[in-house]
């Protein structure tokens, strides 16, 4: 599983039960953060930009089903995906209290490392890719609002400029007077390229026209 590091919270009330699922899952592209309880898994959830959370049933004080329950009703965690992994009934009704709850998957203890680690893996891409596409996001909207600007600025140039009749100087906006080409430069971020139009260069250089006015 190479790629960008994440993160997948593993609740449980078990210490050893933590211990084996971090050892199974053990990545140098995943970090394994570890609650003992309903409301320890919470509060990390709040601090911490969890991946998956692999989420054990059976808890004292606060159950997955719970755990899951408060999380689906939080903006930050609500779409957070959830294991659930449980030792006890197999039963539809059961299996379906836990997709009400908000669980996308179910593990079933004893845990079968290789199916552990397939589906763990399918989140963790899935994760990745949904970054991934959040950065090509942020990215256009970056783009989007530099080309906004430019075209506020060309919108300026369209409207009046105050513009000297005898230097042909333009006030810029802190009420300094600017060359017309730095003014449209800065503007636009245009550059220019210089010439001579055919009556400067007959002003300029009368030598090399002609009296019929073409070059000689």
């Amino acid at each position: 599983m190479n790629g960008e590091i994440i993160r997948i919270l593993v609740v449980d009330d078990r210490p050893e039960n933590l211990l084996a699922m971090e050892s199974l899952l053990e990545s140098p592209d995943i970090v394994i953060l570890r609650a003992e309880s309903g409301a320890e898994a919470l509060s990390i959830l709040l601090l911490q930009d969890i991946a998956l959370v692999l989420l054990d049933v059976q808890m004292p004080d606060m159950d997955g089903f719970e755990v899951a329950e408060l999380m689906r009703s939080n903006t930050r965690t609500k779409t957070i995906p959830i294991i659930f992994v449980t030792a006890i009934s197999k039963e539809k009704e059961y299996v379906f209290k836990g997709y009400q709850s908000g669980a996308v998957d179910y593990l079933f203890k004893p845990i079968n490392p290789n199916i552990l680690i397939s589906k763990v893996t399918v989140f963790c891409n899935l994760y990745r890719q949904r970054i991934l596409i959040e950065q090509q996001n942020a990215k256009i909207e970056k783009q989007n609002r530099e080309l906004k600007k430019q075209l506020n600025e060309i919108h300026t140039l369209e409207g009046l400029i105050p513009i000297c009749s005898q230097c042909k100087k333009v006030r810029n906006d802190r009420g300094d007077w600017d060359d017309f080409q730095d003014y449209v430069r800065a503007k636009t971020k245009l550059e220019y390229s210089h010439g001579l139009c055919p009556d400067c260069a007959r002003t300029l250089y009368p030598e090399a026209f002609g009296s019929d006015g073409n070059i000689k």
